[in-house]
């Protein structure tokens, strides 16, 4: 198969050439990655030449919003769906709040939620808020033994009641990729509404919404190397059924309905910097320039979760046979995305955090907003976690690196 050339991918991210960051080596990207050199040209060219209301009929107007509406149009290619499905937001959890008011008038007292105590709080709190309008609340529980989630647990849960069915398609803590297709054709079967909360897989590979079948789908594009925007695809069919969240005027208009604030128009333009990205990265290494997008997608997601598998193995193998460690989640890289949470034996996350900064690794610690987890696993929410994370730009030798210095702290 066709190998990631991490020279070419390094080159296109300007944080690696930035004197400032030299000799930094960024595990911390579950929480945000560094941004592509097209995404930062896009929005300097856009604050610079079209830094004005859009769709007018002067020219500059014009093109800010051609430019808006590219961006859309080529994120949902993409995706692998309609442009009217896709809707941009100031983030993950000012979309679901947002959705959240919608489904406060879409139920009824009595119909029921389910959630996991799995996700990050975004795909929880904004569900169980429903609980002061009658909306019973069901948790889907992990196995505290493997952090993960079971389709037994699922089924028990479903009811002629169920409505709504939120889980993730990736822990920002566990790793796991979950089978959100097999878990969508459970809640469909159910006649329930699947939303799936993507910010922790999208990084690693824009996954075909379609083929998910998720009714919605979240995903924040400040984690895939793009501005600090949320995207939510909505089914068109379900856009249709839920009540309009925008101005009054805007009801006919899919893209404006759950969109309550003006959007972020230059940040907006810059997606495209985001598929110009992924553009390049496919024409270095594939031969097929007629591909489609969707199978563009497939074939870069494919390439980037080689070459983090990869560098994954020795991390997860130097921590599992650590006597001090207790690594969260699989051992294995099969369905694993590199995000990899332990705790350590006498030390707190924080105190690991700033043993390894010192060294110039940045990594995150605490909860991570994955408070209900924590509980679950039995960890104190306000000590949390040691979460390291990395990308596909992530060389071999930063991995090293990470391994070392690990190996220092934890023999002390």
């Amino acid at each position: 198969m066709q190998p990631l050339d991490i020279d070419f991918v390094r080159e296109r991210f300007p944080a690696f050439g930035e004197p400032s960051l030299d000799g930094f080596a960024h595990f911390e990207n579950a929480g945000g990655s560094y941004a592509c050199a097209a995404v930062i040209e896009r929005l300097e060219r856009y604050y610079r030449e079209t830094k004005v209301q859009p769709y007018h009929a002067f020219a500059a107007s014009k093109k800010a919003g051609e430019l808006m509406d590219l961006a859309r149009a080529r994120m949902a290619r993409w995706l692998n769906v309609a442009a009217e499905e896709v809707h941009f937001g100031p983030s993950t959890s000012q979309n679901t709040y947002v959705l959240g008011q919608a489904l406060r008038q879409f139920l009824s007292p009595g119909d029921e939620v389910i959630v996991t105590n799995l996700d990050h709080e975004a795909n929880i709190g904004a569900w169980r808020r429903l609980q002061a309008d009658g909306i019973v609340i069901r948790e889907w529980r992990i196995d505290p033994q493997t952090a993960e989630l079971g389709s037994a647990g699922l089924e028990r849960l479903l009811n002629g009641r169920t409505r709504v069915v939120a889980f993730t398609h990736c822990s920002n803590i566990v790793g796991s990729v979950n089978p959100v297709s097999r878990w969508v054709e459970k809640v469909h079967g159910a006649g329930a509404i699947a939303i799936v909360d993507g910010v922790s897989y999208a990084g690693h590979g824009l996954p075909d919404v379609a083929a998910l079948g998720a009714d919605i789908y979240l995903f924040s594009l400040y984690k895939v190397y793009g501005p600090h925007l949320g995207v939510m695809v909505m089914r068109g069919e379900l856009n249709g059924q839920l009540p309009n969240q925008g101005h009054y005027f805007n009801a006919p208009h899919a893209t404006a309905r759950f969109t309550p604030a003006g959007p972020d128009h230059a940040q907006i333009a810059a997606v495209n910097g985001v598929i110009d990205y992924f553009e390049a990265v496919y024409a270095h290494h594939f031969a097929d320039a007629e591909a489609g997008p969707a199978e563009k997608a497939a074939a870069v997601a494919g390439l980037f979760q080689r070459a983090e598998h990869d560098k994954l193995e020795p991390l997860l193998a130097m921590l599992a046979d650590h006597p001090r460690v207790r690594l969260i989640g699989k051992e294995h890289t099969r369905e694993r995305a590199p995000t990899v949470s332990f705790t350590v034996e006498g030390l707190k996350p924080s105190a690991v955090a700033e043993r390894l900064a010192a060294e110039n690794i940045g990594i995150g610690s605490g909860h991570c907003y994955a408070y209900r987890l924590m509980e679950a696993l039995g960890i104190p929410p306000e000590e949390g976690v040691v979460r390291t994370s990395f990308v596909h730009y992530t060389s071999a030798a930063e991995v090293g690196r990470l391994i070392a210095a690990l190996q220092v702290v934890l023999s002390e």
